[in-house]
């Protein structure tokens, strides 16, 4: 029996594990890094022993250290979580030596499935639907193709190559990020299926030999080749369900597996599938399964480690439908680039449960209210799981309590992750592994443009109130009112598509006598094409009536619709959630200080990396797109691109430098005419 487990990972993954062991009675044990000293996961634990350190390397990947907490702890038991090194063989094997319980498969099956040329090989044999694979770049001779890291998964190492021309760049980028995020540079080439669907299916087995399918789950909307959205059943045909499963478990007793895994394949539009990978370990979106099944997969883990045969005989019935979404901390609209900050906020309305299995609205979070979002691991910030009676009702479920989230201080994926689920393709089922490339209009926020004037206004209006309430004279003195009318209060304010300008006058009972909001000229950004910007900023106002305002709400009536917005404030920061959506705006100061100007065509690192490579050098004339150099950070390599054509003025930064956000990484001078 297990009595004391120690979770080598972090987050949420730690946190799901917990859950369980809680309801088993087990004792747990965190490991953290020192950058995770404040997280909940650490909190909740019974024990928690520190790695000294901050990125993966230093910490959750040293064998030796998570070894030693062990031991420390009195833990008789170790589970990998799921990522780090839940699917590293030596790892297991180093666990089982030390006389602990390791609940995840043998090291050997680990191994049969980490090297995924050879799991290929192995599994071919076993009558396992296979795509044509090479080693090498001079073999390839039919495109498009798929460049993928042998060990790992996650998208990390991965390069689509439709010619031959970009074959040879694609296998070294790919080699790179693999090398960094896995510590394994090898890389193979696989023909890329276009229009394929990303289609899994959950396996446990035990030690008497048994191997169930639990079910499938349908994974096939991604970015970067990761998964953001999964649910449980997917929706295929009975016949090729049951030969979907059949072949999963010839996958699981080619490699007399124990525990929890998942096999993955590619289904084609003809309506065959292939193999893609076998994951040894517990899969992030196993919420949707857990939803459809009524299983808690930790705890058949638990169940399996110890020895004991599985509690079922059989694919258990589905109920139901299940969706779960990633919430990730990143910037869709600028190629999902990586975001950090302080999380202010961090609330998810209708949580039915947390971690295990649950009816209804699921939350697995490993983040909490000022949670600081840094660039030493993944980005993902929760998961989010609607289970409902129909996929339609799981779907408006989960799409409206994403929408009335409050999630402030860190740029996320929700906007996008609410247009998806309201989609007519998403509802209609007309999607594959290309579906976000074929749909930008999904990128766009959900706060519409002509709306973002009333939630500058409330903005105003909450600060306003927030300044009355701190007031230590006068307090009975309406906000906003003036002695003298020709003079309105104004408030300025950087928005999403640059400032905005409130000015607004209140009478002497408080009620809003007159306003207006407009863009400041010159002060737009690239977020909104620039007709949307001027259409906004010639837009007449609606007929606004002030209900009430206080520093955390503020109610309207808009052309005789009454809404509710609601207002947090986080230093200059304002952040508004209204009945059409969120913005995240910052109060300018009215007499601001004087500071110094960047170099026109300065361009400044997103967030705080490396910079790996130098495409450019200075004097060299790019062109609009081309790439100037690489910045990796959260182990994925961002290219910085010219932003127009010109000269490269400035290259401040070497290779190998490190740069915090907001560092010049680039000068480009535009060309005053275009060169002969």
């Amino acid at each position: 029996m297990i009595t004391r487990l120690l979770v080598a990972n972090r987050g949420e993954i730690a946190r799901r594990v917990f859950a369980t062991c809680r309801a088993l009675g087990v004792e747990t044990v965190a490991v953290h890094s020192d950058a995770d000293t404040d997280a909940p996961f650490v909190a909740e634990a019974d024990q928690a022993v520190r790695l000294p350190g901050n990125t993966p390397a230093e910490t959750y990947l040293r064998i030796e250290a998570l070894l030693d907490a062990a031991r420390k702890s009195g833990a008789d038991a170790v589970h990998p979580g799921y990522g780090f090194l839940a699917e590293n063989a030596d790892f297991a094997a180093a666990v089982t030596d030390a006389g602990l319980t390791w609940v995840g498969p043998p090291a050997k099956a680990i191994a049969a499935m980490g090297d995924k040329l050879a799991a290929k090989a192995l599994l071919a044999d076993a009558g396992v639907p296979m795509l044509p694979t090479w080693t090498a770049g001079e073999q390839v001779t039919d495109f498009p193709v798929l460049v993928k890291a042998s060990a790992g998964g996650g998208g990390r190492g991965m390069r689509i190559v439709r010619d031959a021309a970009g074959l040879a760049e694609a296998i070294a980028s790919a080699r790179r990020e693999a090398a960094s995020a896995f510590g394994d540079g090898t890389v193979f080439i696989e023909r890329y299926v276009e229009r394929g669907r990303h289609v899994e299916v959950q396996i446990i087995g035990d030690r008497h030999g048994a191997v169930l399918a639990l079910g499938e789950r349908d994974c096939s909307i991604q970015r970067r080749h990761q998964k953001i959205v999964e649910e449980a059943p997917a929706v295929v045909a009975p016949e090729l369900r049951e030969r979907l499963h059949e072949a999963a478990v010839a996958a699981g007793r080619a490699v007399d597996y124990v525990g929890a895994g998942t096999v993955e394949f590619l289904l084609a539009p003809d309506g065959e599938f292939h193999f893609l990978e076998m994951n040894t370990r517990l899969q992030v979106e196993h919420p949707v399964t857990e939803a459809v099944t009524g299983l808690d997969l930790v705890r058949l883990q638990l169940l399996v480690a110890e020895g004991s045969p599985l509690p079922l005989a059989a694919t258990p019935p589905v109920e139901g439908h299940a969706i779960e979404v990633r919430l990730c901390a990143e910037e869709p609209a600028q190629g999902f680039r990586p975001a950090t900050g302080t999380l202010h906020r961090f609330t998810i309305p209708g949580v039915a449960g947390e971690f295990t299995p649950t009816r209804g609205l699921r939350l697995d979070s490993g983040v909490q209210d000022g949670s600081v979002i840094g660039v030493h691991y993944d980005s993902m910030l929760a998961k989010v799981t609607a289970w409902g009676r129909t996929r339609d009702e799981a779907a408006r479920m989960l799409a409206s309590s994403l929408a009335r989230a409050e999630i402030h201080g860190v740029a996320t994926n929700r906007d996008l992750l609410v247009r998806v689920l309201r989609s007519r393709q998403f509802g209609a089922f007309e999607f594959d592994t290309g579906f976000l490339d074929r749909h930008p209009e999904l990128f766009a926020p959900l706060l519409p443009v002509a709306q973002l004037s009333v939630v500058a206004l409330a903005a105003a209006l909450a600060s306003a109130a927030a300044r009355r309430a701190a007031a230590p004279v006068l307090a009975g003195l309406p906000s906003g009112w003036r002695n003298v009318p020709a003079f309105p209060q104004v408030a300025r304010f950087d928005g999403p598509d640059g400032e905005i300008e409130v000015r607004y006058r209140l009478d002497r009972t408080g009620a809003l006598a007159e306003w207006s909001a407009s863009p400041v000229a010159g002060s737009g950004t690239a977020r909104e094409p620039a007709e949307a910007t001027e259409a906004a900023r010639v837009a007449p106002s609606p007929v606004v009536t002030l209900l009430e305002a206080i520093p955390e709400h503020v109610v309207l009536d808009v052309d005789g619709v009454r809404q509710v917005y609601r207002v947090h404030r986080a230093g200059s920061e304002v952040f508004v959630d209204g009945p059409y959506g969120a913005a995240s705006l910052v109060e300018l100061p009215r007499f601001p200080l004087p500071t110094a100007e960047l170099a026109a065509g300065s361009l400044l690192a997103p967030l705080p990396g490396a910079v790996t490579r130098m495409h450019v050098v200075v004097g060299q004339r790019v062109a609009a797109g081309d790439p100037l150099l690489t910045l990796e950070a959260m182990k994925l390599e961002h290219p910085v691109l010219a932003p127009t054509d010109g000269v490269v003025a400035e290259l401040p930064v070497p290779a190998g430098g490190q740069v915090e956000t907001g560092v010049v990484l680039a000068v480009v001078n535009p060309f005053e005419e275009t060169p002969s």
